[in-house]
Parts: structure tokens; C-alpha cells; sequence
């Protein structure tokens, strides 16, 4: 067995033999191809885990009524989960997508070496179990956590990193889902990556292989089974309009309910009252409503190719609603009220999942409502398809969901082979998001990246300010005065510093004011006052002062308010930690710039 000495001998030589003959583009597009590779086998085990312990559970369930065991499986499944995450994994991995965009703002895209596993562990027991949330997020972290240490075991720098986490992602929807356009479209859209060929080929590399490597594991058929017997005629444009603005209120309700929820789960430190209270509550909406349980593709299937009320009814099997047809609508209606309840008490119970799943699910079920609604009461007297509604509704949701209409218009045309609604698709997932957007300006992953300024956009000013750190602008050069000081002491301090800005500090180093040289210019070659002023009469307050924890855009703010070029920088408690000068930021920023937009 080698030793470690040996091994890091062995990743030492291998990178220098990579280093003489491999050119570093090279070496990125087959690290982006091994990727793919990767990511396609995570989803892949991660998928047959999940519909494995489905059907291991659930196969001798009685159709014709409610199960009590459904009060049970959940239960279970998060408590095991729970378990494993506190003491196997030790670490937070939930909200796997806002982890992969704080990682690019803030890590330097370097994600943790267990994220390459543990989230295929936990969300295969969550799910399984019935756990109310999608493999995608979970699966998106996998991809990311592999293209992340993948980089890193070859030392890549930091822009390298972050385009293999974009990889990592784009590989993952790809894989699991068989749509590698959706898969590049959704690492542009939703992780905010830049749109250079520099990062696209990489990004098309993995997705191609990601998916090419599912159909030779899964079959090249889509993942929804979906027949267009009705082509998208212009009559119903005003329908796919509405639908959209349905999807767009559909998906603020979610998103808001989820942080709501969210929220209430925070308050309680103790884990076992969260999965106490968790619990209960999604086993006892699963027991009222089956389609819930896990994912909820067989009830997509379902509408996505049901033909009339005998075959949609039975969405309502396994439930005390069996049997009884009239109740249909209703019953979908309850389901898109209380679903967003099911997905967050399996999040915040201590389970592990992504609301990929639960888009796709209520968007199907508010399309297919949606348009039962009309035909039932002959809104327009134009007959609107339930099942392309249905399909759009998925589009809309996605697209409203996670502020991603290019996603939501791909991925549902490549789930389903649906490339035929390709414009009522497009009209749907803009609508839903324009509506959204009103009310909510941040997707359901950014919203909290956005409120502490760490999130990455589309704007490249503002996303080179956030990708630059504090720490790499903080200068300590800056000579420190007391304010007991005389002018001699402070003319001393002036011969030894190459600065014109002299911070003040007591005693317990904490920042009382600064000492600006202009100030004092014509002072300081009177040596008959040398000991007739101190620092404390000269020194002025600072203008601003930036703490260690404001994000770079707000320090431009600082500057620009203050027309300062120095400013001195403290902690929380006032302690005086140096100065950041404007230059320096502009320095970095146009660096940053220059490396962001090198193809």
C-alpha cells in the first residue's frame, strides 16, 4: 500500500508531466469531458437509489384506499437522513444550488471533497422514504463538488475552478435528466456563468458527455413519455398568456411560502424538535394526498398522457379521495396549496432535497387545473389540450420558480420531446416570469445571496465586485498614531510612513480617528509648536470606515459618497484592522476584468 509520501510524489510528477505536454485549453476541455463522465454516473446511482427504495416500499400498496404506512415511511426517511448528515457528514448540504453560488462568490469555487457523496446518500434516503423534494439539487451539488476537486487535485487556478463547478452542473441536469441544451442553459442562466467560448465549449463538452453517457445507461427515449395531439394553434395564444401569469403567482406563492416556512425551521436549534415537527407534517400531507410522496413523476406521467376524467382520476389512488371523480379538481388545487408544506418540512425536518421536483410537479398540476378549468366552463369556447397545458405549465413554473425562462422552454422540450410547443413554451415561461419578477426580484437560490450582497449577476461590474475579496484590498502599511501623541512624535511617524493618512487608535486598538497629512502641512515644520499640540486636537473623524464584513459594492459606495481615496477598515467591535486605498480596488477590479473576459 503507498504511503502518502508516495502518493504526493506520484500527483507531483503527474503534474509536471501534464505541465510539458499538455497545453492548459487542452487540458480543460478533457478535465470538462471527464466531468461529464463523472456526473452522469452520480445521477445516475442516484436516481436508481431513489426508485429503488420507491418500489421496494410501496410496490404492495393498495390502490383502492388510503396506506398507513405512508404515515410512516417519511418519518423514517428523515429521521435516518438526519442522522446521517449529524453524524457522518457533519456539515450543512442543504440548498445545494445557493451553496454553489456562494462557493463562486465567496470560496474561491472550491466545494467540500463530501459533497462528491453525501448528498447522493441523503437525498436517495429522503426521497425513497417519500420525502417530498427533488434528486436535482442535490445531484447539481455532486456535479459541482466533482468538477470543484477535480480542479483542484491538478491545482487549477481560481477562474479555471469555477468554470469546471459550472461543468460539474451543466453535466448533472444533462445526466439526470437527458437534456444537455437545458443543462448548458441552466449554468448560464442560474449560476450567472459568463457567455464566452472560453466557457461555453467546456460547458457543451461535459453536457454532451453527461448525457451520452445516460442514453447508453437508461435508453435514448425521453424521460416523459408525451404525444402532441393537438398542435399549438394561434387561438390559444391569449390562453398561453394567462397560463404564464397563472404559473408567474404560482411560483411567488411557493417561493414565498418556502421562506416562510423556512424561517419557522430556523427558529428551533434543537434538530429533533425540527424533525418532530417536520415529520408529522409531511407524513400526514402524504397520507391525505399520495402524489406527493417522493418526486411525483408518476402523477406528471399521468396527466402529461391521460385522455379523459376515468384516466386522470386516478391520481387519486392510494388516498381516501379514491373513487371519487368529482372531486378532481379540488383535490389538484389542495395539492398545489400544500405541497410547498410537504417540500419544506422535508428540508427543514433535517431531510435532503431540491424543489427541481417540485417545480416540474405543481407546474404540471397548474397547467392541467388551469386548463380543465376553462373547458369545464367554456371559457372562450376554444377547446384548450389539457395535456400540452399541462406540459406548458411545467415550463411556466420552472421558469417562475427559479427566475430561469430559457431553462424552463429547454428543459421541458427535451423532457418530454415536446419540440413541437416550442412557442406556447417560450410565451409561458416569459410570462411566469415577468409576473414573478414584480414581486419578487431574486430566484428562490439567490434570494438570500442577494440580501448579503454575495451573489454573482449577468452585470460584470458587479459581478467582479463580488467575486473580488476584502482581504486581497486590505493594506496594512499605514502607520497608527495615538492621540496623546505631540507633533514631534506625529512628524517622526510622518518620516517613516510613505502615506498621507495616519489612522488613531487607543489603547485597545480600536479606530477613534484619522490624522490626514494635508490637514497638518503647515504645522509640521514649526518646531516651536512640536510640543505644544497633540493628535488628539489635530485628528479629524474618518469620513466612513469600512467593516470587514461589507461586500466590495458597498465599499465603492463608501468611496464614491465620500470622494475619500484611503479609507480605514475595522471589525464589528470598532478594532482597527488597516486602510483599503481606491486605487488598490481599481487595481483589482481591472485585473479581475481583464481575467474574466480572457477567452
Amino acid at each position: 500500500m503507498k504511503t502518502t509520501d508516495e502518493k504526493n510524489n506520484f500527483l507531483q510528477n503527474l503534474l509536471l508531466w501534464r505541465e510539458k505536454h499538455i497545453k492548459d485549453k487542452q487540458f480543460v476541455l478533457l478535465l470538462s469531458f471527464l466531468v461529464g463522465i463523472f456526473t452522469a454516473l452520480a445521477a445516475y446511482i442516484l436516481k436508481f437509489l431513489v426508485e429503488y427504495i420507491k418500489e421496494f416500499l410501496t410496490e404492495n400498496f393498495d390502490t383502492t384506499g388510503a396506506n398507513w404506512l405512508y404515515l410512516v415511511y417519511p418519518v423514517v426517511g428523515i429521521f435516518v437522513t438526519g442522522l446521517f448528515i449529524r453524524k457522518i457528514v457533519r456539515d450543512d448540504i442543504g440548498h445545494g444550488v445557493t451553496k454553489i453560488l456562494y462557493a463562486i462568490s465567496r470560496k474561491q469555487s472550491r466545494i467540500k471533497r463530501h459533497n462528491v457523496w453525501s448528498s447522493v446518500c441523503a437525498s436517495a434516503i429522503t426521497i425513497g422514504f417519500g420525502g417530498s423534494v427533488g434528486a436535482e439539487a442535490p445531484i447539481v451539488l455532486t456535479g459541482s463538488a466533482i468538477g470543484s476537486n477535480l480542479g483542484s487535485l491538478f491545482r487549477m487556478d481560481h477562474k479555471t475552478l469555477m468554470l469546471l463547478v459550472g461543468c460539474g452542473a451543466a453535466g448533472a441536469v444533462s445526466g439526470i435528466f437527458k437534456a444537455p441544451i437545458a443543462g448548458v442553459v441552466f449554468t448560464l442562466e442560474v449560476l450567472m456563468m459568463d457567455l464566452t467560448m472560453a466557457f461555453l465549449l467546456p460547458l457543451l463538452i461535459t453536457s454532451v458527455t453527461a448525457a451520452s453517457v445516460s442514453y447508453l445507461l437508461t435508453g435514448t427515449e425521453a424521460m416523459f413519455q408525451f404525444h402532441l395531439d393537438y398542435p399549438f394553434s394561434l387561438e390559444r395564444i391569449p390562453y398561453a398568456i394567462a397560463l404564464g401569469i397563472f404559473c408567474g403567482l404560482v411560483a411567488w406563492y411557493f417561493t414565498r411560502s418556502m421562506n416562510w416556512i423556512e424561517d419557522i425551521f430556523r427558529r428551533y436549534k434543537n434538530p429533533y424538535v425540527k424533525f418532530l415537527i417536520g415529520s408529522a407534517m409531511l407524513s400526514v400531507l402524504i397520507f391525505l394526498f399520495p402524489p406527493m410522496y417522493g418526486e411525483g413523476y408518476d402523477t406528471i406521467s399521468l396527466l402529461l398522457n391521460g385522455a379523459s376524467i376515468s384516466d386522470w382520476e386516478t391520481v387519486m389512488n392510494n388516498s381516501l379521495f379514491y373513487g371519487n371523480a368529482h372531486l378532481l379538481v379540488l383535490y389538484l388545487i389542495l395539492i398545489i396549496l400544500f405541497k410547498v408544506f410537504a417540500s419544506s418540512a422535508t428540508n427543514g425536518g433535517g431531510g435532503c432535497g431540491g424543489i427541481f421536483a417540485p417545480s416540474l410537479f405543481l407546474g404540471c398540476i397548474a397547467g392541467f387545473v388551469f386548463s380543465y378549468v376553462c373547458n369545464e366552463f367554456n371559457i372562450g369556447n376554444t377547446y384548450i389540450p389539457e395535456k400540452n397545458f399541462a406540459l406548458m405549465g411545467m415550463a411556466g413554473l420552472m421558469s417562475g420558480v427559479m427566475h430561469a425562462p430559457l431553462t424552463g422552454v429547454f428543459l421541458i422540450a427535451e423532457l418530454t420531446g415536446g419540440y413541437g410547443l416550442f412557442l406556447p413554451l417560450m410565451i409561458v415561461s416569459v410570462c411566469a416570469y415577468l409576473t414573478i419578477i414584480v414581486f419578487e426580484p431574486h430566484s428562490i437560490y439567490s434570494m438570500r445571496l442577494a440580501k448579503s450582497g454575495e451573489l454573482i449577476t449577468h452585470h460584470k461590474d458587479k459581478a467582479v465586485l463580488t467575486l473580488m475579496n476584502m482581504d486581497s484590498v486590505i493594506e496594512t502599511d499605514f502607520l497608527t498614531v495615538r492621540p496623546d501623541m505631540d507633533l514631534a512624535q506625529m512628524v517622526k511617524t510622518i518620516s517613516q510612513s510613505g502615506r498621507n493618512l495616519f489612522p488613531v487608535v487607543d489603547i485597545r486598538n480600536e479606530l477613534i480617528g484619522v490624522v490626514v497629512l494635508d490637514d497638518i502641512r503647515n504645522i509640521i515644520f514649526r518646531q516651536e509648536l512640536y510640543h505644544r499640540y497633540h493628535v488628539a486636537e489635530f485628528m479629524v473623524v474618518p469620513k466612513a470606515r469600512i467593516i470587514t464584513t461589507d461586500s466590495m459594492e458597498v465599499v465603492m459606495e463608501k468611496f464614491d459618497s465620500t470622494n475619500s481615496w484611503n479609507l480605514p477598515v475595522v471589525d464589528e467591535n470598532n478594532k482597527y484592522i488597516g486602510c483599503v486605498s481606491k486605487s488598490k480596488v481599481l487595481s483589482t477590479y481591472r485585473q479581475m476584468m481583464v481575467d474574466l473576459s480572457a477567452e
